[in-house]
């Protein structure tokens, strides 16, 4: 928070107390390391702005918060993946499934195995 805080005040350029559109892509980029697509920075302004002069420090901390939340729940999917893909091929076998549990979860059946594979299919 602390760290949102501290961009917000420094992409707001005179103090106005919001961030203009441009605004919000320099500080997406301070924060994240991307420069975000318009459509992207328009959602994300349409989401919090109730009026037309710009993102305020509460919606763009509430609007930095569901990003950065997002940006770990994918990383730790991203994490997950990779410790189940043995292979580095980019997907999943059923062997690679069943190999993983059997390290993580020796008690689990083949059948359970199989039946939350085929749910991810």
């Amino acid at each position: 928070r602390n760290k949102f805080v501290e961009v917000f005040k420094k992409c707001d350029e005179n103090n106005k107390g919001y961030l203009s559109t441009e605004d919000v892509k320099v500080a997406v980029m301070m924060l994240f390391g991307y420069k975000p697509s318009k459509n992207e920075v328009e959602s994300m302004m349409s989401s919090v702005q109730h009026d037309t002069t710009g993102m305020s420090l509460d919606g763009f901390l509430k609007s930095m918060s569901t990003k950065k939340a997002a940006q770990l729940w994918y990383d730790e999917t991203r994490q997950i993946f990779t410790a189940f893909d043995m292979q580095y091929r980019g997907f999943l076998t059923l062997d690679d499934f069943k190999t993983a549990f059997r390290h993580i979860l020796p008690h689990f059946s083949e059948q359970m195995i199989i039946e939350a594979f085929s749910h991810l299919e």
